[in-house]
């Protein structure tokens, strides 16, 4: 019997819903009586207070990998912070109350859920999840988790290790920004190096990019100074090869990787967040939200429109749910 003390958990809730691939602004409709997903044992329910965006989302709508991908319908988003309500019986990490914070598709590209983020409630794996920064507000926390977890696994995997430089491309995206971040907090880069267009190198800067690249005005690739380690957050492998010094890695997560360039897609992992939350707490590691980039849950068509123009400044939050 799965726990869930005296929180009333209504039946019906309002869910974001595709029926149909396509373009979500097309496809999207908010749909008032979709059913509380069913918890599994290893599953909690939580009441989402705030969801993000990222561009998975209008990938997966647009049917990048829909080979691999889950029937619509589809609820879309991967991101979540919200308040655990109910707890499966094999579930042993969290109690109902608890604040907490996730991405809650396992893998990234390879049938992930089809009741995602954009709805009232959602049913995640507990090791998905992390308890919420104390310090972070629930729109804070939900910008994270996919975009932090993608920076940290492609560290992980170009082998980034203290004392080492790297250029990041992209530097004021939702990766990029945090990729910046950890490289120089986490990980102790000596040197990062990250691109931008020209009104964001002063953003590059504060969150710790010794240089500042203007892609507006000059070719990463044709500079003197080559890298330990690129990580392309954009799509560009093919340029960001030719800037990494010999024997060093690129890695992308965007695009065709040209190589030694290499391509990865997330999976998700509560306990990188685990790792990660202190650094959030004492203010290491910030999150980047876009001035214009909070959206009430009304509004999520114009969070896609705005998601899709790809100028997007760190994240898009979906806030307040419903």
């Amino acid at each position: 019997m799965a726990s869930d003390s005296d929180v009333t958990i209504p039946s019906k809730i309002k869910a974001w819903v595709y029926a149909e691939r396509g373009n979500p602004v097309d496809v999207l409709k908010l749909v008032p009586d979709v059913g509380v997903p069913e918890i599994k044992e290893d599953q909690v329910l939580v009441k989402a207070v705030a969801a993000a965006l990222n561009p998975v989302d209008f990938k997966r709508a647009l049917g990048f990998f829909k080979h691999t991908d889950s029937l619509p319908p589809i609820v879309p988003g991967y991101d979540v912070a919200g308040v655990v309500v109910k707890v499966g019986d094999q579930a042993k990490k969290f109690k109902v109350g608890d604040e907490v914070y996730g991405d809650i598709i396992e893998k990234a590209v390879d049938h992930p859920k089809q009741h995602g983020t954009l709805a009232e409630y959602t049913a995640v794996e507990e090791r998905l999840l992390a308890l919420k920064p104390k310090n972070l507000s629930f729109v804070e926390a939900a910008s994270l988790p996919l975009a932090i977890e993608t920076a940290y696994e492609g560290l992980e995997r170009a082998g980034f290790s203290p004392g080492k430089s790297i250029l990041v491309l992209g530097g004021a995206g939702g990766v990029g920004s945090l990729v910046i971040q950890l490289a120089k907090e986490v990980f102790g880069a000596s040197r990062v190096a990250a691109t931008s267009s020209t009104g964001k190198l002063d953003l590059l800067k504060s969150l710790g990019a010794d240089l500042a690249i203007d892609y507006t005005k000059e070719n990463f690739e044709d500079l003197p100074e080559k890298f330990d380690v690129v990580y392309d957050a954009v799509g560009q492998s093919e340029r960001a090869v030719r800037a990494v010094k010999e024997g060093g890695s690129v890695v992308t997560i965007s695009g065709k990787a040209t190589p030694p360039a290499v391509l990865f897609f997330l999976t998700s992992n509560g306990s990188v967040l685990e790792k990660l939350n202190p650094f959030l707490e004492n203010q290491k590691i910030k999150p980047v939200i876009d001035p214009k980039g909070t959206f009430p849950f009304s509004q999520a068509l114009e969070a896609f429109l705005f998601l899709q123009t790809g100028r997007v400044t760190g994240k898009i939050v979906i806030h307040p749910i419903p």
